[in-house]
């Protein structure tokens, strides 16, 4: 199994709060985690987010109101998230999902910051 996967901290509760647009996840060391859908949407691992190497990670904006339809193990290593924009394509390591648990004030003060330099908004494009 690559490190990507591999993870020092087990998941032990997974809950989709689909009302309240988020994933709860408790690990196996105590902390608990509440990772909005739109956090998730954004810091999806997925190429189409991500890219595909080194310095390619693209901003997503407009998913102020995006939320989860599902959740589906990957093996024992990741779940996959199906978002309700049909975004679906990337893998949620619990390694990864830790991180952006523990990291999530600092990521998401760099996601709004990132939108705000270059423009962009949470908020979705409104039709004309």
């Amino acid at each position: 199994m690559s490190e990507e996967f591999d993870t020092p901290h087990w998941p032990v509760e997974v809950k989709l709060k689909k009302a309240e647009k988020l994933l709860e996840i408790s690990y196996d060391n105590g902390r608990t985690f509440r990772l909005p859908a739109e956090y998730l949407r954004v810091e999806s691992p997925s190429a189409e987010v991500q890219g595909h190497g080194a310095g390619q990670k693209k901003i997503v904006h407009g998913r102020a109101h995006v939320g989860i339809m599902g959740v589906e193990p990957v093996g024992n290593y990741a779940i996959r998230i199906k978002f309700d924009d049909l975004h679906d394509s990337g893998i949620f390591s619990w390694r990864y999902l830790y991180e952006l648990g523990d990291r999530q004030e600092e990521l998401w003060a760099k996601y709004l910051s990132e939108l705000e330099e270059r423009g962009l908004s949470r908020e979705p494009k409104r039709r004309a």
